[in-house]
């Protein structure tokens, strides 16, 4: 995936605001597999806020990496607000990082169901002391675009997250 310019701006003002306010940040990802870290480790002294990134691309990975109940994943599977509520919550209890960032969604172009179509992804951002934000959306165009509008959201959230007293 490229990363256009907007992208590479947001992830360097969202190191600037973390460092600024000395956050800390980790990623859980999915469906864009690491590229969220990947962009913002992409700028150099990211290594002051970035403390680490789990790409949790299986059900097994996101169990044994980040504490996601098996049995939420049975019950509501892994494309679901509640698991993507799990993985930021798992990932800020598995790091030294003040904000976390979690991503599942369908990139496509299969896996999709009638209830869970293409483009649908689930975020959700943690924030230790704070309450677990999450977000449903639905992106239009082919895995590519899928990937990097998620990338795009997720830097968003977790600058909202950081600018949040």
């Amino acid at each position: 995936m490229s990363r256009d310019g907007s992208i590479n701006e947001k992830a360097t003002a969202l190191l600037a605001l973390c460092r600024a306010r000395r956050l800390k940040l980790a990623t859980a990802e999915s469906c864009t597999g690491g590229l969220i870290i990947g962009c913002l480790t992409d700028i150099a002294g990211s290594s002051d806020v970035v403390d680490r990134g789990f790409v949790t691309y299986s059900n097994a990975a996101k169990t044994e990496m980040i504490g996601v109940p098996s049995g939420l994943l049975a019950r509501d599977g892994a494309v679901s607000a509640s698991v993507a509520r799990a993985m930021a919550e798992g990932a800020l209890a598995r790091s030294n990082a003040d904000l976390a960032v979690a991503v599942t969604g369908i990139a496509g172009p299969g896996g999709a169901t009638t209830e869970k179509p293409v483009g649908l992804v689930f975020f959700a951002c943690a924030r230790r002391g704070a309450m677990t934000r999450h977000e449903r959306r639905v992106f239009p165009g082919d895995r590519a675009a899928v990937r990097q509008a998620t990338v795009d959201a997720a830097l968003e959230l977790l600058r909202a997250l950081a600018e949040a007293e």
